[in-house]
């Protein structure tokens, strides 16, 4: 798979992260957008990831910087699960269990398919310190071994100024729940 973005494309990416960047930055205080821009364009395979994110309607931001791999973290930061990644089930297992009504795709797969990872717990607690996201749909997020190997998965969402955390079987699929992406730059 071509992972190269056309450069007209490139630029328009560009300058849509940096639009988003600095309409919120309450998401990245003390993070210079010269600096990520640096780091994306450095790096055009993590460029298409970003694009996918995007074309998905994730709207990725900069949520934050770790100090220790240098890399910024995007996250997908549209107010609900991304469009494009919704009707899914959890993993290439759950979807292939499933007999009838079978969905398009999975979260697994297809996050890796675009190199980003599903947000564990802690990752989706703390992007909700940021905002008010998944309050009419859900988010598959991270799910321990032991609870996928009894046919569990996790979602998250946030109701009544409270976030969530459930479970449900991980074949299951909504029109409502999709994931959302982390993306290390």
């Amino acid at each position: 798979m071509n992972k190269q973005l056309p450069q007209e494309r490139r630029e328009e990416l560009i300058n849509l992260l940096k639009t988003r960047f600095e309409k919120n930055k309450n998401r990245h205080a003390g993070i210079d957008w010269a600096n990520v821009q640096a780091k994306i364009e450095a790096n055009s395979n993590k460029m298409w990831s970003l694009n996918e994110m995007e074309e998905s309607e994730g709207e990725p931001d900069v949520i934050g910087y770790d100090a220790a791999t240098d890399e910024y973290i995007f996250v997908d930061c549209s107010a609900e699960s991304p469009k494009g990644r919704r009707s899914f089930c959890y993993d290439r297992a759950a979807l292939d269990a499933r007999k009838e009504h079978k969905p398009t795709n999975n979260a697994l797969e297809f996050a890796e398919e675009i190199g980003v990872e599903l947000l564990t717990e802690e990752q989706y607690k703390n992007l909700q310190q940021l905002g008010k996201f998944d309050t009419k749909t859900s988010s598959w997020i991270q799910t321990p071994a032991a609870i996928r190997q009894l046919g569990g998965a996790l979602f998250c969402d946030r109701r009544y100024n409270h976030v969530f955390v459930y479970h449900n079987g991980a074949e299951s699929y909504y029109a409502a729940r999709g994931f959302r992406g982390l993306l290390r730059v």
